[in-house]
């Protein structure tokens, strides 16, 4: 049985300018914009939605399948990942494409210039589900995170056709995808992941009500930040979890693909949706308290003894029985 993680593969090239962008524009003159910025710093940071989610699978102990699409320059990118327990050998390698892009450059006064390059992500929908669970087995779940929408598209009616479990994540597409769009993503999917402000966005862009979606999905899971999580599901009744407690938040970016990857590995650990979610955020206060989305570590012991600062002994000794 397997994990196949699918979903945006991405570099954040970030840069900061000692000055104010405001001083070098003149208003007049924006039609003609023409100017440079001599930085300072660069800092790349490994990102997209499926690395961020297997590298902490990976953390976790588990071996997920990475799918996705990236351009020849992933080589060092594909290392670090393989020595965080990811398996990347179902990756698509454009011929033609870079990996997707994030270029921002930001000044002391917080504004920024940003540009987003999709590159290679445009190529995710030339890839097949089948060939990849021939290669690695068939999956426990197939999870759909934010990605090329016609990669996205292919990869659902895939495993609605073929009987795969899958989890519906489609995030950052909701502003973007229209209502029969996102009700194409979510239909008949095991899990749907969403934020509290994107479970509104779903109900109002697909013409659905919170029983409707129930109705479609086997459970939702509304992330609910510094106030932790709640999961609602056909039968069962809902259940809230709180955040982990004395969290130093440091740098937001990443913290829901944390939470998602802690609460997809307990669930293939067996465990019930409640532990789950204690998992989850506990793996998602390791990533607020970090720069980056992946530069986080800690030791099976620590993490347990997180778990159980926050929910106690039987949590920790639940979820100990899985780490090694």
């Amino acid at each position: 049985m397997s994990l196949l993680i699918a979903g945006s593969i991405a570099t954040d090239h970030l840069m900061t300018f000692q000055g104010k962008f405001a001083d070098s524009l003149v208003v007049e003159q924006l039609d003609k914009l023409s100017v440079s910025f001599l930085v300072e710093d660069l800092e790349i940071r490994r990102g997209g939605v499926a690395p961020n989610i297997c590298f902490g699978l990976g953390q976790l102990g588990l071996n997920p399948t990475l799918v996705g699409a990236a351009g020849e320059d992933f080589a060092d990118y594909r290392s670090w990942l393989e020595r965080h327990g990811v398996d990347c050998d179902s990756v698509h390698i454009s011929e033609a494409k870079h990996t997707a892009r994030f270029v921002c450059t930001t000044d002391t006064t917080m504004a920024q210039f940003a540009s987003f390059y999709p590159g290679a992500m445009s190529e995710a929908r030339l890839i097949e589900l089948a060939p990849i669970v021939a290669r690695v087995g068939e999956p426990d779940f197939v999870l759909i995170g934010a990605d090329d929408p016609d990669g996205m598209l292919r990869h659902t009616d895939e495993c609605r056709q073929r009987g795969y479990r899958f989890i519906a994540d489609p995030s950052q597409q909701l502003a973007f995808g229209e209502g029969d769009l996102i009700r194409q993503l979510i239909e008949g999917a095991t899990i749907l992941f969403s934020n509290e402000y994107e479970s509104h966005l779903i109900e109002s862009k697909t013409g659905w009500s919170a029983s409707d979606i129930l109705d479609r999905v086997g459970t939702q899971v509304i992330t609910l930040g510094k106030d932790g999580v709640r999961i609602v599901s056909r039968d069962a009744q809902p259940i809230e979890v709180a955040a982990v407690t004395g969290v130093h938040a440091v740098e937001p970016t990443g913290v829901g693909d944390a939470f998602r990857a802690g609460f997809l590995a307990a669930v293939d650990w067996g465990l019930s949706h409640e532990r789950a979610a204690q998992v989850g955020c506990t793996l998602a206060a390791y990533v607020v308290e970090t720069v980056g989305t992946q530069e986080y570590s800690f030791t099976p012991e620590q993490f347990v003894a997180r778990v159980e600062e926050s929910y106690g002994a039987d949590a920790s000794a639940e979820v100990g029985s899985h780490l090694k």
